[in-house]
């Protein structure tokens, strides 16, 4: 009796070390799945990686008939993301939801890059519109993005001409630029009305560590490029039609446009703000103000891989016009645009380089 005890307690000990092994061996991804992982990358890579912030902009292309869900892998459920296979337009492609915010933009771009082998990632959703001379249901493709809220908020005081903490350092920097927030004190003209002891924010590049770097050695970005070949595609949808009305009731003043723009901005914060917006346009040349392309193209670029973000614009953030602040009532016009889109780009990429390289060489 008391020998049946003693082998149990070992066959229990074997089976407990070699669970751990396992584990370690495995980190937190179970051998299955990386066995499907390892599958999916021998059958259908390269991919074309198609990241999408929420499921409004994702449904969709779930119900279009453009894309066709794989039959053999639908799915696959990977630490708190699932990953999409299929096909549009004769492209094997891999779609992830994010959710809201940069990081999650980031961790989740990260992941996909990391599981998966992927020729080129586009990103598309809606966005506050910085630019007043375009309008709600433009889609809009920007050449760069960079992200606006890593800031040095200076100390009460200070000015200008003063060096902030760690700046000699190469931590923070006083190249790009500040925000100022007596500048937008009503009665700024009185002294004692003015006073604000928030005084200044300054925009700060991203540290970065790209892939053909030297680890733990830092590079900085603060416009990240879009990829120059697949901006060249993107030329040929510009005059692409889309709808322009809601329902029969609810149209917009005319038919929404693709356009390439210079400059998109993100950051964790929702603007509805007319100030702040006409300050980041005039600042910083923003269209769309979001709060995930920039990290997804953060990531891209350090990986060296090809990346393009289509936006499409559901409200003057801020308001300020007949159609300033309408999100609500013309977000699904915008999302579908979005996705209308990234249905007609994503095609066209057929017989494109697979390989890495954001420079295009």
């Amino acid at each position: 009796m008391g020998g049946g005890v003693v082998v149990r307690q070992a066959v229990a000990a074997v089976l407990a070390a070699v669970l751990m092994a396992a584990t370690a061996a495995e980190g937190f991804i179970s051998t299955k799945t990386w066995r499907d992982i390892r599958r999916l990358n021998r059958d259908g890579a390269p991919f074309v990686g198609l990241v999408v912030p929420n499921a409004y902009e994702m449904d969709p292309v779930l119900n279009s008939p453009s894309f066709s869900p794989s039959h053999t892998v639908p799915y696959l459920d990977v630490q708190g993301r699932r990953f999409r296979f299929g096909t549009i337009g004769g492209q094997n492609v891999v779609m992830v939801m994010t959710g809201l915010s940069m990081l999650n933009a980031g961790l989740t771009t990260q992941l996909l890059l990391s599981l998966f082998k992927v020729k080129g990632i586009v990103h598309w959703g809606i966005a506050g519109n910085a630019n007043e001379d375009l309008q709600i249901g433009d889609v809009t493709i920007p050449e760069y993005w960079a992200h606006l809220s890593l800031w040095n908020w200076q100390r009460h005081g200070d000015g200008p001409e003063n060096e902030l903490s760690l700046e000699a350092a190469g931590d923070y920097t006083r190249e790009l630029g500040f925000l100022n927030f007596s500048d937008y004190t009503v009665g700024k003209g009185n002294p004692e009305l003015s006073a604000n002891t928030l005084n200044s924010i300054w925009y700060q590049p991203e540290e970065i560590f790209p892939i053909s770097g030297k680890p733990e050695e830092r590079q900085h970005a603060f416009w990240v490029p879009a990829s120059t070949r697949y901006l060249a595609i993107a030329k040929k949808l510009e005059g692409m039609e889309l709808p322009q009305c809601v329902n029969a009731t609810t149209c917009l003043p005319r038919a929404p446009r693709v356009v390439r723009v210079s400059r998109g901005c993100s950051a964790n914060v929702f603007v509805d703000n007319a100030g702040y917006r006409q300050f980041i346009r005039s600042k910083f040349g923003c269209t769309p103000v979001e709060m995930e392309s920039a990290a997804v193209a953060l990531v891209a670029h350090q990986h060296g891989v090809h990346f393009l973000t289509i936006r499409s614009l559901s409200d003057l953030a801020g308001g300020g016009s007949a159609l300033g602040n309408e999100a609500a009532k013309f977000l699904s016009i915008a999302a579908q645009n979005a996705v209308d889109v990234m249905l007609k780009f994503v095609p066209l990429l057929a017989g494109e380089h697979a390989g890495l390289g954001i420079d295009d060489k």
